[in-house]
């Protein structure tokens, strides 16, 4: 028996336990070695200007043997010579793939998949032992590798007829507590198989099923007799072999792509929209994408898990690749094909990969293009997106900083107080008044609470767009946009809206110098809960209202206090209460505050608590304010 050396001795430990995450992964393995042999003989071929092979000549065999607990894959490619069988399995990590891609760099036509030799290893993950049988083209000798594992291999000539490769494993014992591994003799096991990690191999992968049919009656049996069935073998090609995305587009139907995303992404409905994407050079690969028409069940929970699909020719590497699109796009199902990652790279290596890098920042150039495209060339199906997928983009503009923001400006939406529908940014900008300084929004639970609000009556009577935001991520996200298209956003509830004329503002600073005692009394009977009381000069109607001094605005207090946390309810703005002047209420302010400071006390309070409840904010003690209204009546 020879030994494997040293080092592939530990490669091999390392194979077998660590670097493959499921072990189901062997057989893709098996089936793409295959695939490369057939790739190295067809090319060959067509090299040496032999014309007697065609693609329809080769095939990829796999047999199940319950009885003896065999598993065979068998092709009939290239084969190994004695020479190679030891080279390339003698010496793990040692690929015949590569070496054949090394010397044939200048053609563009060959594609093999596997390039680091360790692939195949993964056999002895499920096998005690494992026999490679092989006799090279143009051969008459065929030569036999037989190994248990780390122990090491012997080489010994046998009898095969016909060219090519022939792996048997020799299962490992059933350990149900551990693995199951008599799962991989049902033909239905290795079917489900083949078509989720090799259904795109480009030769057909063949394999003896056993299936059952209704006996037919014999003529003199009794009408109501019950059917009898009998079972039989039918050789079955288990995979597809050519991906719709290599298909050339035009040979492809919508309703094709359709019943390929519902059956692959298990969806009841169609996607909003397809998006094929190819391109060639630092990064090649071929992508299927689709935006799907709803969020699923779980799509904001952090049982989501996000990602692409992840193929090499057309062979499936990771089924959730997270790499493949940034946070902000995660509703994104599809795949992407890469004909420069490989196939026998561990996910953990994948993660660092320079190629996945290039192909993500590609992708999320494009998925962007093709919203903004439906955004101005299907609006009603963009509006559908956004209602499904909006908060997410929010959520992209708010996170790591706003490192996304100038991705994702352009794609957000909110509801107009004049159009009466969303609108984009650049919607509203372009219908701003000449003296209008602000992008002005209010926040609130819904749009008909903050169309109620009293902060917005300067502003409508100024015919002033306001963009109405109703979720908590919304304010956040605008705070860290901070302008666009030089525009600064400004809340209704900001101190100062910039709506004032000089003039204006004189005769606001005549009130309060007038009314300086006034409003320091009513400070000081609120004390903590507000930073000061003002004249206000945006309320028309209404006798009070709230505004705040800072970043920190009600509407954000409100979210980050219905957060878990230590923090929880304890985060507070700086509040200020602004009083109308013009309304009868701030008469009887005055009055009081000359004839019944202890009545202005209570007034000052049932104001305070009245503005609060305008914007949404419990009161602290909702007894001492229906005792303090019953008291007003009385």
């Amino acid at each position: 028996m020879k030994q494997f050396k040293a080092e592939s001795k530990r490669l091999l430990d390392l194979m077998i336990h660590s670097i493959y995450t499921h072990k189901e992964i062997f057989l893709r393995e098996l089936i793409s070695n295959a695939s490369d042999a057939i790739d190295k003989l067809y090319y060959k071929t067509l090299q040496d200007g032999d014309t007697g092979l065609s693609r329809d000549d080769f095939e990829i065999r796999i047999t199940a043997d319950k009885e003896n607990r065999t598993l065979t894959i068998e092709d009939n490619g290239c084969g190994m010579t004695k020479e190679e069988l030891e080279n390339n399995l003698g010496t793990i990590a040692k690929s015949g793939s590569l070496d054949f891609k090394k010397n044939n760099e200048k053609s563009d036509n060959i594609d093999i998949i596997g390039q680091f030799g360790v692939g195949f290893y993964a056999a002895f993950m499920v096998s005690s032992k494992v026999v490679v049988e092989s006799k090279a083209y143009g051969s008459d000798e065929a030569w036999k590798w037989e190994s248990s594992g780390v122990e090491g291999y012997t080489v010994d000539s046998c009898e095969k007829e016909g060219r090519g490769t022939k792996i048997t494993l020799y299962l490992l014992p059933e350990n149900s507590e551990e693995e199951s591994y008599d799962q991989y003799l049902d033909g239905f096991t290795i079917k489900r198989l083949v078509k989720k990690y090799s259904d795109y191999i480009r030769y057909p992968i063949k394999m003896e099923l056993q299936k059952s049919r209704m006996k037919e009656k014999p003529a003199d049996a009794p009408k109501d007799a019950e059917p009898e069935y009998e079972t039989y073998t039918e050789l079955e090609t288990l995979n597809s072999m050519v991906p719709i995305w290599r298909k050339n587009k035009n040979e492809v139907t919508n309703e094709e792509y359709e019943q390929f995303y519902r059956d692959k992404f298990f969806d009841y409905e169609k996607p909003l929209k397809i998006i094929r994407s190819s391109t060639e050079g630092t990064a090649t690969y071929d992508a299927l994408l689709f935006i799907p028409s709803h969020a699923s069940y779980d799509y904001y929970s952090k049982s989501y898990e996000k990602g692409l699909q992840l193929y090499s020719n057309g062979v499936l590497i990771m089924d959730k690749c997270a790499d493949l699109l940034p946070d902000c796009f995660s509703f994104v199902q599809g795949l992407v094909d890469s004909q420069d990652l490989s196939l026998n790279i561990s996910r953990e290596m994948l993660q660092h990969d320079r190629q996945l890098k290039l192909i993500e920042g590609r992708l999320e150039k494009k998925i962007k293009e093709e919203l903004q495209n439906m955004l101005k060339n299907d609006r009603e199906n963009y509006e559908k997106f956004f209602k499904a997928f909006g908060l997410q983009l929010k959520y992209g503009v708010y996170a790591n900083f706003g490192q996304q923001k100038e991705l994702l400006q352009d794609l957000l939406m909110f509801w107009s107080s004049k159009e009466k529908k969303m609108v984009t940014l650049e919607e509203y900008v372009s219908r701003m008044k000449e003296d209008q300084k602000y992008i002005y929004y209010a926040s609130g639970d819904s749009v008909a609470k903050v169309d109620l609000l009293p902060q917005t009556e300067a502003l409508k009577d100024r015919d002033y767009e306001i963009l109405y935001l109703t979720e908590g991520v919304d304010e956040f996200a605008l705070k860290i946009l901070a302008k666009y298209n030089d525009k600064e956003f400004k809340s209704v509830s900001d101190n100062d809206l910039g709506l004032e004329t000089e003039e204006e503002k004189e005769t606001a600073k005549k009130l309060v110098e007038e009314n300086k005692d006034l409003l320091n009394t009513m400070k000081d009977d609120l004390g903590d809960e507000v930073k000061q009381v003002i004249v206000s000069q945006k309320l028309k109607s209404h006798p009070v209202c709230l505004s705040t001094d800072g970043a920190l605005s009600i509407e954000m207090e409100k979210v980050l206090n219905s957060m878990p946390g230590e923090e929880k309810g304890n985060v507070k703005a700086q509040r200020v209460l602004e009083l109308n002047a013009n309304h009868p209420v701030f008469t009887k302010l005055q009055e009081l505050y000359k004839e019944d400071p202890e009545k202005l006390k209570q007034y000052s309070k049932l104001l305070y608590n009245q503005a609060l409840l305008i914007e949404g904010v419990p009161i602290s003690d909702p007894v001492a304010f229906s005792n303090a209204i019953c008291d007003l009546m009385v």
